[in-house]
């Protein structure tokens, strides 16, 4: 054992009343007991404060050696390899601390040096045999890995020269940089191409122009410096940012999303955004504070120039969205958004500003100017203060301003459009710009003019206005009456379309609320039939027809005719292939199934609002909730195969991890729901079936309903069943207390999938040393289970029962031991009119028999005999032959021993 127990000790983890603080030696004590229970984490914490109070260095040293020894068990071999060579200072010697250092090196990849540490082991205790095993061990490993890394180096050639030759066959190309793309992937492959001169040799793969030769070396780069800083800084030096953001900047868009992936890759590790341990590279590094600086710099010169097609253009707006905001909030600085409005607030706005549909304007794609309205968004949330706040108001106002120009409508158009983009971003600053002095008049002013282009400016200025009701009373009081002209009056699809969806959102304020009928009468009919399928329009008009329907499906009365269009409905998910409208499409939906959770209406607040005269909402007599939209959707069984089919799977694991703490359980369920029927390796292909254990897990937990626990239950039965791999992520992920505990549980249904879940998981080593462990009462469980009268629940207990006395002969032993009434739940078990109870009840006598002796003796001469004669003398059947050969072979097996002698002739 790494520490000693001792006992009798008073708990003195932190400074007594007097302020006094702790006897070390004391300290050390209550964290070997905290060791020695398994709390790691209240180990530690006493370590430290041992260390810090503690003087001398000989009993310095023996901390550092145990709290090395809990960084191990925590899995934090940095921290591990540091606090062993403290004690390794004071103690050159030190055969426990150098052993922890050699496991930790090991575990971090530094086979030379842990195999030094274990060399010094072996030469002061040169019997010991799990050093010598070690040495040997790591001896073999550092050979393979010199062999791999010359066989590695001459490979990074050979794929090289194939790249670079006129004469390779274009197969014989793409497959040399598919390999080099793998080969990045892996650490050492990496470091084998870095240390070549791969990098030079990658830029000249970029000069050549061709696409295909771009995607290999710039998704080999992605792989060299994922979470390695000194490679990611020799790319910024090697490649230059201006380099990768000219191929960012090409019209492709596969180029373009590897070089946004690259520069994501660089941008992580240079700012410890990748949180992976890749060794002792990044003590090498000097500050990259003005890498990243350059980063964002170049990035922000890229959304404004017209040399960057739209595809590159949303992708640096992605990254700065991604990279600008602080990912924590109680992280106080927030540099990089000062830093953004102070180089590129304005560059933001030129882009939000753009109207495809006039001369001289940047490369945009349908997606751009929303990508730039929700950067805009998250730079004022990062914000801190108020003056921060005024400061990015101040400059957007200023921005609108000096567009606003009476003789050139093209110019008064722009300051309208950023201004619709402030509305879909930050909401309250375009809200209060859009209360000032002359943008009103100018909306008029568009909304009569005789240009198209004028007017749709206009209307969805108008229309993303009306998005926050509550907020938006000025143009509630103002934009209506326009917005009922223009619908009246043009003659315009495209126009009168907008402006039907910026009345149903005015008129939809009381959202479910069947008090507050929605006004735009026959909206549906004209949304849904008129414009929705309605092929001869363009896509972006029909579109909004989805997003006025978004809006007025709160209504019941118009969920009930959209959702009997068939025509309607189909068009609509034809028109959801587009991303941009999925949001809308997802909105109808969820209304039209009811999929939200309903408001807890408290009656006592009801009768007060009606005495003091307060509007009281009124719940549509046709409604009725669900909780979810995927939870409905997998509530019947038959609709879980259509979910599996259409991606259902991948798109709920997401939600199940990083959604709200509601949505994570909901998506949970549902993910339980679909694990629970269906072929997992289906549903979840690939690596994806892994990450469906954790929120499987995540619903054991007994403020989850018995439903959520029994549907968990049975998803991660059938991943059990898998393989081992999927079994010790189970096990990883702490399932297994939970699942033991839900074997006692009083419901059957539940009781059952528990058992039956462990019985797939007694495969495990971990789980049946569990088993083995004295002082629980697991292996009486499982047997006692065996007598119960529940057919599914005895078969799920006698499986588990077999395969742990097939696996450890102990165990075997063990049962005679639990229970008293062992020997007649076997014999039920052998006697039982189910084969598949039988066989297994006749397979855990076999393992009996095979594990001892005296066991086996006992058993051969009581009724258990009979029963196996009787058995083996049955006529070959199909249906019981398991259960036959079984008892045959446990008759053999009595004979071999010679319990029993065969009849003479």
């Amino acid at each position: 054992d790494c520490v000693q127990y001792c006992g009798g000790q008073t708990s003195i983890c932190c400074p007594n009343k007097m302020g006094e603080i702790a006897d070390p030696v004391q300290l050390k004590e209550e964290g070997n007991k905290h060791f020695q229970a398994g709390e790691i984490d209240k180990a530690i914490e006493c370590y430290t404060k041992a260390i810090k109070s503690c003087k001398d260095k000989k009993a310095l040293a023996v901390i550092y050696r145990n709290r090395s020894a809990c960084f191990l068990k925590k899995e934090n071999y940095n921290n591990a390899v540091s606090d062993a060579s403290k004690a390794i200072d004071v103690d050159a010697a030190d055969i426990k601390a150098l052993y922890r250092r050699c496991q930790a090196l090991e575990k971090l990849g530094k086979l030379d040096m842990a195999f030094k540490d274990v060399q010094r082991c072996a030469t002061i205790e040169p019997k010991n045999k799990t050093f010598l095993e070690t040495l040997r061990r790591l001896g073999a490993e550092i050979q393979q890995k010199l062999k791999t890394t010359f066989s590695t180096d001459s490979r990074v050639q050979n794929m090289f020269d194939i790249l670079f030759s006129d004469e390779s066959d274009k197969e014989k190309q793409e497959k040399a940089a598919n390999n080099l793309i793998v080969l990045a992937r892996e650490d050492a492959g990496a470091e084998r191409i870095f240390q070549n001169n791969g990098m030079p040799l990658l830029v000249q793969l970029i000069d050549t122009g061709k696409p295909e030769m771009i995607l290999a070396a710039i998704r080999t780069l992605s792989g060299m410096c994922t979470g390695h800083r000194a490679r990611a800084t020799a790319i910024i030096h090697t490649v230059g940012i201006s380099k990768l953001c000219s191929v960012m900047a090409v019209d492709n868009e596969e180029i373009v999303l590897a070089t946004a992936n690259l520069l994501q890759c660089v941008y992580d590790s240079l700012s410890g955004g990748d949180k992976r341990n890749y060794g002792k590279e990044e003590a090498l590094v000097l500050d990259s504070s003005k890498d990243l600086k350059d980063i964002l710099l170049a990035l922000l010169e890229m959304i404004t120039s017209k040399k960057v097609s739209g595809h590159g253009r949303d992708q640096a707006l992605n990254l700065l969205t991604k990279n600008v905001p602080r990912k924590d909030k109680k992280n106080t600085d927030n540099t990089k958004a000062l830093f953004t409005i102070d180089h590129g607030l304005k560059k933001i706005l030129k882009v939000c500003g753009q109207v495809p549909d006039l001369p001289d304007q940047l490369p945009l794609t349908e997606n751009t100017q929303l990508i730039a309205s929700v950067l805009l968004n998250k730079i004022y949330d990062d914000l801190r203060c108020d003056p921060e706040r005024d400061n990015f108001r101040d400059i957007c106002d200023e921005y609108i301003k000096s567009k606003f120009d009476p003789n050139d409508m093209d110019k008064n158009i722009h300051a309208i459009n950023t201004l619709s983009g402030l509305l879909q971003g930050p909401f309250d600053v375009g809200n209060v710009l859009a209360g000032r002095q002359g943008v009103m008049e100018m909306m008029v002013a568009l909304c009569g003019s005789e240009r198209e282009v004028d007017q749709l400016v206009a209307v969805e200025a108008l229309i993303h206005a009306s998005t926050k009701t509550s907020k938006a009373s000025f143009f509630i009081s103002n934009g209506v009456t326009l917005l009922k002209d223009m619908y009246k009056k043009t003659k315009n699809e495209k126009i009168k379309i907008r402006a039907l969806v910026g009345l149903c959102k005015l008129g939809s304020a009381g959202g479910d609320d069947y008090s507050m009928r929605q006004f735009a009468e026959g909206s549906t009919e004209k949304l849904a039939k008129q414009w929705l399928c309605n092929p001869t329009l363009d896509v972006r008009t029909r579109k909004w027809a989805v997003e006025g329907l978004a809006y007025l499906t709160n209504d019941a009365d118009v969920k009930d005719d959209f959702v009997d269009d068939e025509a309607a409905m189909r068009a609509m998910f034809e028109l959801s292939k587009d991303k941009t409208i999925l949001y809308a499409v997802a909105c109808t939906l969820v209304n039209c199934t009811n999929s939200y959770d309903k408001k807890e209406i408290i009656p006592e607040m009801v009768q007060l609002a009606k005495f003091s005269k307060q509007h009281v909402p009124e719940q549509h007599p046709k409604v009725t909730y669900t909780e979810s939209l995927f939870l409905a959707l997998a509530d019947d069984i038959k609709d879980r195969g259509t979910i599996v089919a259409q991606g259902g799977g991948k798109a709920l694991i997401p939600l199940a991890l990083e959604g709200t703490d509601k949505g994570k359980i909901k998506a949970s369920h549902a993910l339980a729901k679909i694990a629970a029927v269906s072929n997992p390796e289906m549903a979840f292909p690939g690596e994806r079936i892994y990450e469906v254990v954790r929120p499987l897990v995540s619903l054991l937990n007994t403020e989850r309903d018995g439903l959520e626990n029994f549907e968990a239950l049975l998803g991660l039965t059938n991943l059990a069943a898998l393989n081992d791999k999927l079994r010790v992520k189970i096990l990883k992920e702490k399932a297994l207390p939970e699942i033991e505990n839900y074997m006692f549980e009083e419901h059957d249904q539940i009781r059952q999938a528990a058992t039956e879940c462990m019985c797939n998981l007694v495969c495990c080593k971990e789980v049946q040393d569990r088993y083995l462990e004295d002082g629980n009462d697991k292996l009486k469980l499982l047997v006692l289970l065996c007598g119960e009268d529940d057919v599914q629940l005895q078969r799920a207990a006698a499986g588990a029962l077999a395969m742990l006395t097939a696996a450890q002969k102990k165990l075997a032993v063990k049962i005679t031991k639990v229970t008293g009434q062992w020997l007649e739940i076997i014999q039920r078990l052998c006697i039982h009119d189910n084969p598949e109870i039988q066989h297994r009840g006749l397979v855990t006598v076999f393992n009996m028999l095979d594990a001892d002796e005296q066991l086996a003796k006992k058993l051969i001469e009581c009724e258990l005999l009979e029963i196996l004669t009787y058995v083996a003398k049955l006529e070959d059947n199909p249906k019981k032959q398991d259960a036959i050969n079984a008892a045959r072979t446990c008759l053999s097996r009595a004979m071999d021993t010679g319990l029993i002698k065969p009849f003479s002739n």
